[in-house]
């Protein structure tokens, strides 16, 4: 059984001797890391979603994956493997070009970890509530101890983003689209995200809090430091530890709602399973959540008269993703992750047909040039 335990450790920055002594006492303090070994077989799944640097705050610093490895080897562990499947198409060329850019690769080289560009994928069953089957990358099916390696951050489509929604890096290239097509309401999608969890199973969480994002992210926002890395053997308790922090209610995450009705987590975190520096973990004032947050619930808010006069009111005052012409350079990047294939490149523009938009914001999260804002409805203004 999984602790709900939540470690805490602080670190300023990413000076390297620093971000070790906080990950090694991660490591010290978790059951499940006195399993690792000689004969271990580690994954290290990073939030990596395309192709970014570290200094933008948007992907997993390579200096929490050089301390990761520095606390398995000395546990022996030499058999490690670091994968992800970011956004957009899932291709040798690409995945080898977003690990340089994160500073992966040269992590990997100087501890001698196989940074994996195969891009292969093989189904596993699920007894999930939506998902019956989930097509994985191979380092999934291959390792015996995943180590899950999420960025701390808002997510403009789910509230924030932490440990259960990195997994779904999980999931190859484009397939990702396809999930969002089959599930385009929150809620199903969220149930979707715990089927996943409950599928890949992490068995050690360590989240990269030095520097935080706030605001439209999970890639738009902007950078917020936390000075802090917080790991545990439970997603759920350490994503709602997130919530906490960052002032969010937790059952207005779909996924961590989700996983509530099914009995995996508490509505929200109990301060009293905080180890560690626990300070660190103390919500933040002022902490800027996404412009789309404020408008979750809102239409179960909204006088039914209203809702029954206007069919649909719900889709209709939902945030959704538009295009800033003026920052836009036609790059397609928006158009190839689309989902629904809503978004076209006209005289090296993108547009989107609103009829069609799901409003997952992918385009939101792939655009490199933060060109694609979330446009709310007016009264939200007000």
């Amino acid at each position: 059984m999984r602790s709900p335990e939540v470690l805490c450790s602080a670190a300023a920055d990413y000076e390297q001797s620093s971000v070790n002594r906080a990950v090694e006492r991660i490591f010290r303090s978790c059951r499940a890391c006195e399993r690792l070994g000689a004969s271990s077989r580690v994954l290290l799944k990073p939030n990596l979603l395309a192709k970014h640097t570290p200094e933008q705050a948007v992907t997993t610093h390579p200096a929490v994956i050089a301390a990761v490895c520095e606390a398995l080897h000395a546990r022996g562990v030499c058999d490690i493997t670091l994968a992800d499947s970011p956004g957009g198409p899932y291709n040798p060329i690409t995945v080898k070009g977003i690990y340089k850019a994160g500073g992966i690769l040269d992590v990997c080289s100087r501890y001698g970890v196989k940074a994996y560009t195969q891009c292969e994928s093989a189904p596993r069953a699920s007894d999930g509530v939506r998902v019956r089957e989930f097509q994985l990358i191979c380092p999934v099916h291959e390792a015996d101890f995943i180590i899950d390696l999420p960025k701390i951050k808002t997510h403009v489509m789910t509230g924030m983003t932490c440990a259960v929604k990195n997994l779904f890096g999980t999931v190859p290239g484009l397939q990702k689209a396809e999930f969002h097509m089959r599930f385009p309401e929150k809620e199903p999608f969220g149930e979707m995200l715990v089927d996943l969890c409950e599928t890949v199973r992490p068995d050690l969480v360590i989240a990269d809090g030095i520097e935080a994002m706030e605001g439209d992210g999970p890639a738009g926002g902007e950078m917020r430091p936390l000075g802090v890395v917080l790991g545990g053997e439970d997603p759920y308790s350490l994503d709602l530890a997130v919530c906490r922090i960052m002032g969010i209610d937790a059952m207005q995450v779909p996924y961590l709602a989700a996983a509530n009705r099914r009995g995996l987590c508490a509505e929200r975190f109990d301060a009293a399973l905080l180890r560690g520096d626990v300070h660190a973990a103390d919500p933040v004032p002022g902490y800027r959540l996404p412009q789309s947050y404020a408008d979750i619930g809102f239409a179960d808010k909204t006088p039914r008269a209203i809702r029954w006069i206007v069919p649909g009111v719900e889709k209709w005052i939902a945030p959704r993703p538009k295009i800033d012409r003026r920052k836009c350079i036609g790059c397609g990047k928006c158009a190839e992750i689309c989902p629904g294939h809503t978004i076209t490149v006209q005289n090296k523009k993108a547009h989107i047909d609103p009829k069609n938009c799901i409003r997952c914001f992918c385009c939101h999260e792939m655009c490199p040039v933060k060109a694609i804002d979330v446009k709310r409805f007016g009264l939200f203004n007000l």
